[in-house]
């Protein structure tokens, strides 16, 4: 697991977790929702090799399940599958996402689904971003200095436009959370 780390995960504000999931690569970003904004926390890439599916699965499950335990996250966006050209690929990847998916469910982390139209369009205001456009208003909104790795800038996207959403809903109460535990607060 690769990572790139910046704010304390113990400072003021909600930590979110942003997944974009893949068999041979997971993406993961951590940012603090501060209510005026989002700071970067971390983020990083889960590497599963070339190994039989099963063992790739566990490596995706257990690395998500570290990150949570790290960074301690409340809240969790990953992306949809798309469906491919490719249906093996396609089920691998709703595999691999469903593997992270259990992961923070068991962490006890609120998780949400985007699709990647509705990530480009919270973070670039276009649907139809390209990944280096996507990258680029990472690196803006968070300010980073140096460019993350595609599938993390991916999954740090897909955090803020959860965060994005979160806050949109919070004062409308259209939100419901669940907190450790598996108590739901609207």
């Amino acid at each position: 697991m690769s990572l790139y780390e910046r704010l304390p995960p113990d400072a003021p504000g909600t930590l979110v977790l942003g997944i974009d999931p893949g068999s041979r690569l997971t993406g993961f970003g951590v940012v603090r929702d501060t209510g005026r904004g989002c700071e970067y926390v971390a983020s990083g890439c889960i590497r599963t090799g070339n190994g039989p599916l099963p063992e790739r699965l566990q490596i995706v499950y257990r690395g998500v399940r570290d990150v949570i335990a790290q960074y301690g996250p409340v809240t969790m966006g990953i992306e949809q599958v798309f469906m491919a050209r490719n249906a093996d690929s396609a089920l691998k990847l709703g595999q691999a996402r469903g593997a992270a998916i259990v992961a923070g469910a068991e962490g006890g982390l609120e998780i949400s689904e985007y699709t990647a139209s509705q990530v480009k369009q919270a973070v670039v205001g276009n649907g139809g971003a390209d990944k280096q456009q996507v990258m680029l208003m990472v690196m803006h909104l968070l300010r980073l200095t140096e460019k993350p790795q595609i599938d993390a800038s991916d999954a740090l996207a897909i955090a803020l436009c959860h965060a994005h959403t979160r806050q949109s809903l919070v004062p409308h109460g259209l939100l419901a959370t669940r907190r450790r535990g598996g108590r739901l607060r609207l």
